[in-house]
């Protein structure tokens, strides 16, 4: 298997990136919702430089979806320009 163009793969850690961390804001406002409905002492929220938990869970999504969409980059071919068809190459149809 060839491996990637670097724009390719440019884009999967990019794209991963961002994934990852909206990932990470969807898990921290659910954890923190329930947190404050039941009053337990859940330790996730959007603090990752004070709380080593949100980091931890933040680097953990980036990681997993970068890697997932690098696997998409590895498993699907580069999309191939159509060459074109001159004029010259087309049959005449009245001979």
């Amino acid at each position: 298997m060839r491996s990637p163009g670097p724009l390719r793969t440019t884009a999967a850690v990019l794209l991963g990136a961002i994934i990852g961390s909206i990932l990470f804001f969807i898990v921290a406002l659910v954890i923190g919702s329930i947190n404050d409905i039941m009053g337990m002492n859940i330790p996730f929220n959007l603090k990752f430089a004070e709380n080593i938990w949100s980091t931890i869970l933040l680097v953990f999504f980036i990681g997993v979806s970068v890697a997932i969409m690098y696997y998409f980059v590895l498993i699907t071919p580069p999309t191939e320009e159509e060459p074109e068809i001159s004029d010259a190459d087309i049959p005449d149809p009245d001979e």
